[in-house]
């Protein structure tokens, strides 16, 4: 079974202390109990969470969406993107099965990044590593006035931000990627496909504007 893996990189500095991580933490849940009531998901999709503050960790590698279970997350530290970026590379080439000749590997993964500041660490050099691996859609997204779209155009072209970091605009966030995520694993079930553009997922809700 060719899995689709989703990545979720997540920043959890301090500036996300108090409603925004209670509502990442909330968001994951509505995402889960979401993909868990979806077929093609259950079928396909891979979940995995990547946390970033003075370090980068991963806190549930991939795991099927079935036997998913919500990590404690907590916010603190400064915003070590950079860092996630070499570290959901690195994941990726371990947890992440290639084609051969033989059979064909998994799919190309799903990577969403959330993140409400800018990288405290060397972001150039996590860009370089991240370029290496083989992605499918990577779409970042840019909560509340201090984080920066220009920076994260840097990392991919599929941009989105909101404009404030609280509990309903995060919740709304959410529910895109679980659309998205749906509508991706449908993809590659249906039409053996993968989603590659912004133009492919479901349109975002008016919380989220896409950064043209």
């Amino acid at each position: 079974m060719r899995k689709l893996p989703v990545y979720l990189l997540l920043d959890t500095s301090g500036s996300m202390f108090g409603e925004p991580i209670e509502a990442v933490k909330n968001g994951v849940q509505v995402l889960v109990s979401t993909l868990r009531q979806d077929p093609y998901a259950l079928e396909t999709a891979y979940l995995s969470i990547i946390t970033f503050d003075s370090t980068a960790q991963q806190i549930v590698p991939l795991t099927e969406i079935s036997a998913f279970r919500q990590p404690n997350i907590q916010a603190t530290g400064c915003t070590a993107l950079g860092e996630a970026l070499s570290l959901v590379t690195k994941k990726a080439e371990q947890e992440v099965s290639k084609t051969t000749a033989e059979k064909k590997g998994d799919w190309k993964p799903l990577v969403f990044i959330m993140t409400d500041g800018e990288p405290t660490d060397d972001l150039n050099k996590g860009i370089q590593n991240f370029k290496k691996g083989k992605w499918g859609m990577v779409v970042a997204c840019a909560a509340g006035a201090g984080a920066n779209t220009d920076t994260l155009k840097k990392i991919t072209e599929c941009v989105v931000s909101l404009d404030t970091a609280d509990s309903a605009t995060i919740k709304a966030f959410f529910k895109w990627v679980s659309a998205s995520v749906s509508a991706g694993s449908m993809k590659v079930e249906e039409a053996g496909k993968e989603a590659t553009t912004l133009s492919e997922l479901p349109p975002p809700p008016p919380e989220v504007n896409i950064v043209v």
